[in-house]
C-alpha cells in the first residue's frame, strides 16, 4: 500500500468515527494508535547493519567457521533510534528478530541473563567480600 493510499484511509477512518470533528479529550489516544511503524526496508537495512557490525567482530573459529554471537535486543533497539529516532515497539524488535533468525544469525532476547541472573550474581559478589549486604 502506498503513502498516499495509507493516508486516505486513516483520514477516511477518522472521519467516519468522528463526524462532527475529534473531541479534544481523544487526542492523544488517537496519536498513540498511529505510532509510527518501521517499513520493510527499514527492517531490512537494520537488520544488515546489525549482521555487518557483528561481523566486523566476529572471529573465524579454527574449523574454518564463523562464531557467530549473538545480536542483542538492546542492538536491534539501538539500531531502531538510530534509523527513526524513536523508541522501538516490540514490534518492531520481533520483526527485526524474525528477519535475522531467517538468515541463520542468533538473537538474544535478554543480554544480561533476565532479573533473577542479575541478583544472584551481585549476591555472589557481596558474599565474596564475607559480608552479604543482607539483613
Amino acid at each position: 500500500m502506498d503513502r498516499p493510499h495509507f493516508l486516505k484511509t486513516i483520514v477516511d477512518w477518522l472521519r467516519e468515527g468522528y463526524p462532527n470533528g475529534i473531541p479534544s479529550g481523544d487526542y492523544v489516544p488517537l496519536v498513540a494508535l498511529l505510532r509510527r511503524r518501521l517499513t520493510d526496508d527499514e527492517v531490512k537495512q537494520i537488520t544488515h547493519d546489525l549482521i555487518s557490525q557483528q561481523r566486523s567482530g566476529t572471529e573465524v573459529t579454527d574449523d574454518g567457521g564463523d562464531d557467530l554471537a549473538p545480536i542483542s535486543k538492546i542492538d536491534a533497539g539501538v539500531q531502531v533510534i538510530k534509523a527513526i529516532d524513536e523508541l522501538p515497539s516490540e514490534s518492531d524488535i520481533k520483526r527485526i528478530r524474525e528477519r535475522l533468525e531467517r538468515k541463520g544469525w542468533p538473537f538474544d532476547d535478554e543480554p544480561f541473563g533476565g532479573e533473577s541472573a542479575e541478583h544472584d550474581s551481585l549476591g555472589e559478589l557481596d558474599d565474596r567480600d564475607g559480608e552479604s549486604g543482607r539483613p
